[in-house]
């Protein structure tokens, strides 16, 4: 232990309350840092998964048509085709579902793709009616790159695989239509009716998708609507989810179709989270602001009390360095001891929160708070601490540093 730190200890002691006080404010700062990040970051990442099983990573759509323009060749013997973006007509849905998937299967991203027909039409059951959209799918296809299988929350999916009339209803509509699994109910589209029945009921917590979406077979789905070829669009689950813009910009570029990730089709909800980690985070840090004013404030009294102290460790051979040091180091064992209790706590609270009991539904589904566990957290918390306190320290412990043996003695020392 060097000669330094122990003077540091020793000035410490002196001021155990005003210390005590810097000690609470910066465990208090890292611990409520770190519970509001996993907190929010929690929640997002429910959000995310929630998402990317109902939706998938990217979604192929409609395909991109360029418009071209023949110009002459220099000395006008020969015609050459130019293309032109400007010009560029999107024809709704994909034409040929089959060439599609069969190009994706070589991207080596892609885990798996599901081809689906949607189109609004309209339910009917002995309670009521409703306008809802029907998704016609192969469900061993879409299970794979969605959490389908997995939402239902009554009936069974081999019901649905062997039922060639069969319906998977989302929990809202069979809520407000008094749906129960076995039940029949009618679908109206293209001038055309077609019983189904109830084979099973998902819910995915996501309002939007439980109170519209009617899953039936893709064969089914063809012939209410009578569209015996083509897709509204494909649904593509990829390897990493957090590339899927860059999987998504050379998809479109290869396949000529509109190929949207998740991140641009919830671009709102995802800048909406964004802004609530920032916010916490710079609300919480107040408690490390004051624990760096605290810090401050402490440290410039013991510089007016130890002048006498600090003349002598000058006399005794101890340069401004030495001082420097002496008052930084009452900082950082400061902040040392602030920060483990604090990343301690933030800890012990965060596995506390996750317990209690909290059910929402709307843009995602859970029982209980949702915490992400995250390293990173807790390196934001005390970095965030170690800025804050050691710029406030540096101040003081400058000051301590400039004083002069002799003015200390003749009482000018500032």
């Amino acid at each position: 232990m060097s000669t330094n730190f122990r003077i540091a200890y020793r000035f410490l002691t002196a001021k155990k309350r005003a210390m005590a006080m810097s000690l609470a404010c910066i465990i208090l700062g890292v611990g409520l840092f770190v519970l509001t990040q996993a907190t929010t970051s929690g929640f997002e990442r429910l959000f995310i998964n929630t998402i990317l099983g109902t939706d998938g990573a990217i979604r192929i759509q409609d395909q991109m048509q360029d418009t071209m323009r023949s110009m002459a060749a220099p000395g006008g013997n020969s015609l050459f085709r130019v293309q032109q973006k400007e010009g560029r007509k999107y024809i709704q849905g994909i034409e040929e579902p089959r060439l599609v998937t069969e190009a994706l299967a070589k991207f080596a991203s892609v885990t798996a793709v599901s081809e689906v027909l949607s189109a609004p039409v309209t339910i009917r059951s002995s309670f009521g009616s409703d306008a809802v959209r029907i998704f016609g799918i192969n469900f061993d296809d879409h299970v794979r790159v969605s959490d389908l299988e997995r939402q239902l929350v009554r009936g069974e999916a081999a019901t649905f695989r062997s039922t060639p009339s069969g319906a998977l209803v989302g929990s809202e509509i069979a809520s407000q239509l008094q749906l129960a699994v076995g039940d029949s109910f009618i679908i109206e589209a293209a001038g055309e009716q077609r019983r189904f029945r109830v084979s099973a009921i998902y819910e995915t917590g996501v309002s939007d998708i439980d109170r519209v979406r009617v899953y039936v077979h893709m064969s089914e789905a063809r012939s209410v609507l009578k569209k015996p070829t083509g897709a509204s669009f494909i649904q593509v689950a990829v390897v990493d989810p957090d590339r899927a813009p860059e999987d998504a910009a050379h998809m479109s570029e290869v396949l000529h179709h509109l190929v949207r990730p998740w991140q641009v089709r919830q671009k709102t909800w995802l800048e909406v989270f964004r802004a609530l980690r920032i916010s916490s985070g710079i609300t919480v840090s107040v408690f490390t602001l004051i624990a760096g004013l605290a810090m401050f404030n402490t440290l410039a009294m013991i510089v007016l009390e130890k002048t006498k102290e600090i003349a002598i460790l000058r006399s005794m051979g101890y340069t401004r360095d030495d001082i420097l040091r002496i008052f930084l180091w009452q900082a950082a064992i400061v902040l040392a001891i602030g920060t483990v209790l604090g990343c301690a706590l933030g800890a012990a609270v965060t596995y506390g929160v996750s317990r209690v009991p909290l059910r929402i539904t709307g843009i995602f589904k859970t029982e209980t708070f949702i915490v992400a566990w995250s390293v990173w957290h807790y390196v934001a918390a005390v970095v965030t601490a170690v800025t804050m306190v050691m710029i406030a320290s540096l101040i003081p412990a400058r000051r301590a540093a400039r004083l002069e043996p002799g003015d200390v003695i003749r009482g000018t020392a500032q």
